[in-house]
């Protein structure tokens, strides 16, 4: 059994409910979950099942539609923060406790900017007050993610959500977790083939399914002695499962977490 807690976000096979899917997730052994954010109501309903079944509701990821506007004037970026607000404030409502958040989108984001930067500080006052940690995610900028832990490195509600697949699709050759592996607080592991963004790259497939080494994601939690959970962000509808049952698939998937664990340090 893995020294670790493992989990895999909800709904990861595709075809059932998430409600149809909590057999499946405790037969695997998993521990945890996250969902995405539509509203309230919606991650209420979440809670009461995910309790009801033993699985710890480790974060939601907030919303990330239209996020480039975060960082430019007008009412559209103004409601991407209240949306950003209203994430934490829901999940301090239901006893999440972390908020997943991308700083931007694309290959061609705004830069920095003062109303950005202000929208942010809002967002992180926010988290402040409903005592919810939120994980900024590396996406493909470096710049936006260096702006955060610079600006709040100390900060109790500000940390690090590492997604290896993005570090090995999106930026190659650029590793985060030297840089911010300190305020890591959640992981999003999943594997790809390294394509350009032309060719579909971030296709969210098993870890050891794709080409990414995992020795490497191995040695990078270990890197600053990470013990949290091991938390998947896959999906099952890549070819690779085609032909899957949702048992065969979530079996699959947990032992690929206890595969990544058995390359890590033993812990002390």
């Amino acid at each position: 059994m893995s020294a670790c807690k493992i989990g895999i976000s909800a709904g990861a096979y595709k075809g059932i409910t998430i409600e149809e899917t909590m057999p499946y997730l405790r037969n695997a052994g998993f521990d945890a979950t996250f969902t995405g954010y539509r509203d309230l109501a919606q991650v209420s309903r979440f809670a009461e099942l995910f309790a009801a079944n033993g699985i710890f509701y480790e974060s939601i990821h907030a919303p990330w539609d239209n996020i480039n506007q975060i960082w430019l004037d007008g009412e559209e970026g103004a409601r991407v923060l209240a949306r950003f607000c209203e994430c934490v404030e829901s999940c301090a409502a239901i006893g999440v406790p972390i908020a997943v958040v991308h700083l931007s989108s694309g290959e061609n984001p705004p830069p920095v900017t003062d109303c950005g930067r202000g929208r942010w500080e809002t967002l992180i006052e926010t988290a402040e007050k409903n005592n919810i940690v939120l994980a900024f995610e590396n996406q493909r900028k470096l710049s936006n993610l260096a702006y955060i832990f610079e600006t709040y490195p100390h900060h109790p509600n500000v940390a690090f959500c590492w997604d290896c697949g993005h570090e090995s699709c999106f930026t190659p050759g650029r590793s985060y977790m030297p840089l911010f592996g300190k305020k890591l607080v959640c992981t999003h592991l999943h594997d790809n083939f390294g394509l350009p963004d032309r060719q579909t790259p971030d296709v969210h497939i098993l870890p050891f399914d794709g080409n990414m080494d995992y020795q490497y994601v191995a040695d990078m939690l270990d890197r600053d002695n990470y013990r949290g959970t091991l938390m998947l962000e896959v999906s099952s509808r890549h070819e690779t499962y085609a032909n899957m049952t949702a048992e065969d698939y979530y079996l699959r998937a947990a032992a690929a977490l206890r595969r990544l664990e058995s390359l890590r340090r033993p812990q002390a």
